[in-house]
């Protein structure tokens, strides 16, 4: 069911400092986009083999403010990987006892194509996004 990372996601306060990845790093990153259905602007940058998103948030309802309210520092805020089927993926999991957030319905992330969340507790701590391929 798993395919291949497609991204780490970092919780940042200020998403201007993603140029220390291509001035130090030598990386490439995108322009920064708002995505105002998640509550948040991503910058991504480009690896050979994955990406890294930076999340900022976008206004005070913000669910990356409560992470950040946590670790104000910023931080790794979850990981995404590819499902070749989001809607199978996901009753497959749930079957299996794995709590999807929100009402379950994939919404359109910032690649645009569907995704959803799976609940932290269930995944050893860390918060997974699927992400249809």
């Amino acid at each position: 069911m798993i395919g291949r990372l497609n991204h780490v996601a970092i919780a940042v306060r200020d998403i201007a400092k993603a140029a220390v990845y291509r001035d130090t790093l030598g990386a490439e990153i995108s322009a920064k986009v708002a995505q105002p259905d998640h509550g948040v602007s991503t910058v991504f940058i480009t690896l050979p083999n994955t990406k890294i998103e930076l999340l900022e948030p976008l206004g005070a309802g913000s669910p990356i403010n409560k992470f950040l309210e946590k670790n104000p520092d910023g931080g790794i805020h979850h990981l995404c990987y590819e499902v070749s089927d989001i809607i199978a993926a996901r009753d497959t999991l749930k079957a299996q006892g794995a709590r999807v957030l929100g009402d379950g319905e994939p919404r359109i992330g910032a690649h645009g194509k569907p995704v959803m969340f799976l609940h932290p507790k269930d995944f050893c701590g860390t918060l997974v996004e699927l992400e249809q391929a």
